[in-house]
């Protein structure tokens, strides 16, 4: 199975052509060989129909080219006739989508007033009740035959009204079905779309399109790689589009840093006909992300030198660290085999941060790379490696973006029957000037972050980023993203919406300072329970809406405390993070600034 042509040079998948609203006016036309289209969501409750037409139309401003906006139930379903009616009275024509979740009298609803009507199918027919229940052949026909009759209706008023249907499966809300057949795994969300794509065919209705998310960028990229593997197994016309998505991303660098490794490593592979960037901000911000974004990836792909090897250097379909032997960087500190993946920086970063570096900190460098007994490479040249202790990386100004180059380098290692540790940089071509920072860390995150979910890297160096403590951090953050290190307290944080019973922003700071010194613990903010204890799966503590001003506590899925006044509830799940001896003291923080 194959997801991607080659891992070593771009092409970009092609998927057949997808119709949403009238492409003569302000309607889109995605896939085949149209540009990547960019979309986001809005904040407020759907029954604000001012607030939603304002929102709309501040995305819209900024390029935002697919709305979508929650419809929890038949009422607010209903009210999107008139949020569409007086953007139409504007002369905005953007394509609405619906978000639908639960109701499937919602969806049939929506699809009278909008272009796009988004299921789940993890709870579009199903009620999540977490049993467990083993299903012989007969009983799982029988689950698919009710899920039809739940499914079909919607397709075929969306094939009658000329609509399009996102088929979006997520990581945190699977069927029990599901689960209990496939567990929680990348296999699980393929097979739960697939159920409802067939049901679609099956009424010869094919304007739809797939999304895989999660809030672990390597799983969502396991996922969206073994769908379109799947696809292609099934057949040159299941050549459907697809959205690219992290789901609960959060806020600020973290955010960016996560939706960078899991769209990005997916577009440079030539995966992804729509995206969006899922931050716990205002969402016309989300949209300069992608914007930003999606400028980097012909720079970071390969699609100017033809590449003659063929086989992967890793398993696209499991997540597995290339095995290294472990070697010492310096006197102190040692990479591969079960090491931590280390931190290198130059010279002039070390000089610029070293005294300001105190004896606790977690973020601090492990390596010098001057000092590195490191062996240079050009992968795209024949070379020899005698020896497997020996430390090595991309030789600068090789012709090739990073990516390529260092999939490469391990290929060849592979051929050769070597396993050295690999150094991971971010780039190794600069440029004339110096990157704006958002750029350099888009791009940072792209490069180190898709290699790390190919299991290749036993070291990084980020240099693209000017400033030295800057750089730093953000190797120290890439790393946290990509689930390789622990050093600060991890949050899985989802975008508002109008399903959110509080506010986002405010409440997700408000516990950011009371946890933030926590480290290795991961926290869950979530605004409702659509994705809440699924995508808490790995998390320690979830604090969820569970009602107006009503929160949740859950310890991993768990619910632990319900109804708790929203006042008091940081303070309950300080405590409840107290029970479980996760808790310790914040130290009196000290005036230092790594710059």
């Amino acid at each position: 199975m194959r997801y991607c042509e080659s891992p070593y040079f771009f092409q970009r998948r092609k998927t057949r052509e997808i119709i949403i609203g009238d492409p003569a006016n302000g309607g889109v036309i995605m896939g085949g060989d149209h540009p990547v289209v960019k979309q986001s969501m809005l904040t407020c409750d759907t029954m604000d129909t001012a607030l939603s037409v304002k929102q709309t139309l501040e995305l819209v401003a900024v390029g935002c080219q697919i709305v979508r906006i929650t419809a929890p139930t038949v009422k607010d379903a209903a009210n999107l006739q008139n949020i569409v009616a007086e953007l139409r009275k504007l002369g905005c024509n953007v394509p609405i989508v619906a978000d639908i979740h639960f109701k499937p009298d919602a969806a049939m609803e929506a699809v009278k007033w909008v272009e796009v009507v988004r299921v789940n199918p993890g709870n579009y027919a199903d009620s999540k009740k977490f049993a467990v229940k083993e299903y012989n052949d007969e009983q799982y026909a029988a689950e698919l035959k009710r899920i039809e009759e739940k499914f079909a209706p919607l397709v075929i008023e969306a094939k009658k009204l000329k609509r399009c249907i996102r088929i979006g499966t997520n990581h945190g809300s699977l069927s029990d079905r599901i689960m209990n057949r496939f567990g929680d795994t990348p296999l699980g969300m393929v097979e739960s779309a697939l159920e409802f794509a067939h049901i679609a065919r099956k009424h010869d209705f094919h304007n739809f399109k797939f999304s895989m998310k999660s809030s672990n960028p390597k799983v969502m990229i396991e996922c969206y790689r073994l769908l379109v593997a799947r696809l292609n197994a099934l057949g040159a016309d299941w050549n459907y589009p697809i959205h690219l998505g992290v789901t609960e991303a959060g806020e600020g660098e973290d955010g960016r840093i996560k939706s960078a490794i899991g769209i990005g490593s997916l577009l440079c592979d030539g995966l992804g006909d729509t995206i969006r960037v899922s931050l716990t901000e205002d969402s016309p911000r989300e949209i300069e992300v992608c914007t930003d974004l999606l400028a980097q990836i012909p720079l970071l792909a390969n699609s100017k030198v033809k590449i003659s090897e063929t086989g992967f250097p890793f398993d696209p379909f499991h997540f597995e660290k290339r095995e290294t032997p472990e070697i010492a960087l310096n006197e102190n500190v040692k990479c591969g085999g079960e090491q931590l993946i280390r931190v290198v920086v130059t010279r002039a970063t070390f000089d610029k941060v070293a005294p300001k570096i105190r004896p606790k900190d977690d973020v601090k460098p492990e390596a010098v790379y001057e000092d590195l007994n490191i062996a240079e490479l050009d992968p795209t040249q024949d070379f020899e490696i005698n020896c497997e202790t020996q430390l090595v990386t991309v030789k600068d100004g090789v012709n090739l973006p990073a990516i390529t180059a260092f999939r490469l380098l391990a290929a060849k290692l592979k051929k050769l029957g070597r396993n050295n540790p690999i150094l991971l940089k971010d780039c190794i071509n600069f440029e004339a000037v110096p990157l704006e920072p958002k750029i350099a860390l888009l791009r940072a995150s792209v490069v180190i972050g898709a290699l790390l979910a190919d299991g290749i890297g036993d070291a990084i160096l980020v240099r693209g980023e000017a400033g030295g403590g800057q750089s730093l951090r953000l190797a120290y953050n890439i790393l946290q993203a990509a689930g390789c290190r622990s050093f600060k307290t991890d949050y899985v944080a989802c975008p508002s919406c109008g399903r959110t019973l509080f506010n986002l922003q405010t409440v997700t700071a408000r516990i950011k300072a009371r946890t933030e010194h926590l480290k290795g613990v991961k926290i869950a903010i979530m605004g409702c329970i659509v994705n809440g204890p699924g995508e808490m799966a790995d998390a320690d503590f979830g604090y969820v809406g569970g009602a107006p001003n009503k929160i949740n506590l859950y310890v991993g899925k768990t619910p632990i405390k319900f109804n708790i006044p929203e006042a008091d509830a940081v303070e309950r799940l300080v405590d409840l993070i107290k029970e479980h001896n996760k808790w310790v003291e914040p130290e009196a923080k000290e005036m230092t600034s790594h710059t």
